[in-house]
């Protein structure tokens, strides 16, 4: 485990998966097990130190994860599902606004910076930004990606399902003249149907999509909003925990629309556990 997550990637996931013991008693039980497992004791000691540290902050973290619902009733339709997502991501963004769009940021605003910014320098290396560009961020959040690419994109154009965070990321981003924000209602594309994009973005989105029933819609409207060359950054496709069901979806959707896989699955970031699709639509360089 330690070899493949950091410390806080380790805390959001314990947050998720203990219900009843606390910050202070799992700090101790991560401590306690450095004895059996001295090949991670450092690992060990980073996450207990982490859990110290902010047991408060723990128990924020836990209430925003049990916010949002990842299973999927039998009975429910897309919509449903779509507006019960909404509704808890409503009530997670007043929880904790970092946390809410990043769980291992701990709700720290400035381990959420951080893993931003290095997401936004890894979208710049692969030639994603630039002054001429203009981007869709699907599932925009509170606006980080906003606010950390603004300056490096002609335009871009964030939506979001839930009310909450479109008011959250109107004022984080307020003064930024490029960018603006459209409440949508996460069944498709609809509400950009008769614009083109440079670039579009998902980060953490593609999961709700696939938990509604709406992954393929969704992968398909991108294909025909992208300009010839211009690509579609998926970071995390599934909660599956399954990578290689994961690439067979997006292989199936990209030869189905006509697109070039760039990257497929890959790990690139130290902050953050995420899995990225890197996709070209046809016709550009």
């Amino acid at each position: 485990m330690a070899d493949d997550l950091s410390a806080e990637v380790a805390v959001a996931r314990l947050a998720v998966l203990t219900a009843e013991i606390n910050a202070a008693k799992l700090a101790d039980v991560a401590l306690e097990m450095r004895t059996k497992a001295y090949h991670c004791r450092g690992w060990l000691e980073d996450v207990a130190a982490l859990l110290s540290a902010n047991t408060g902050a723990f128990d924020s973290l836990r209430a925003t994860a049990a916010s949002i619902c990842h299973d999927r009733q039998d009975s429910e339709t897309a919509e449903m599902t779509v507006r019960r997502l909404a509704s808890g991501f409503d009530q997670a963004v007043v929880i904790s606004p970092a946390a809410s769009v990043q769980l291992s940021s701990l709700g720290d605003e400035e381990k959420l910076s951080a893993t931003t910014a290095e997401i936004a320098s890894w979208l710049e290396r692969q030639g994603f930004t630039g002054e001429d560009k203009t981007i869709l961020d699907i599932g925009c959040g509170i606006g980080r990606f906003e606010c950390a690419l603004s300056a490096r994109a002609k335009r871009i154009v964030g939506i979001d399902i839930s009310y909450g965070m479109i008011a959250a990321t109107r004022r984080r981003c307020a003064g930024l003249g490029n960018v603006e924000f459209r409440q949508t209602s996460g069944l498709d594309l609809g509400e950009v149907a008769d614009e083109r994009f440079d670039g579009v973005l998902a980060v953490d989105i593609f999961p709700y999509l696939v938990i509604a029933g709406v992954a393929e819609r969704h992968f398909s409207e991108i294909a025909r909003l992208l300009r010839p060359g211009g690509m579609a950054a998926i970071l995390n496709y599934s909660y599956r925990m399954s990578p290689a069901a994961d690439s067979a979806d997006i292989r199936n959707f990209a030869n189905a629309c006509s697109m070039d896989i760039v990257i497929d699955g890959a790990t690139p970031f130290r902050r953050w556990d995420g899995t990225v699709f890197l996709i070209r639509r046809t016709g550009g360089t």
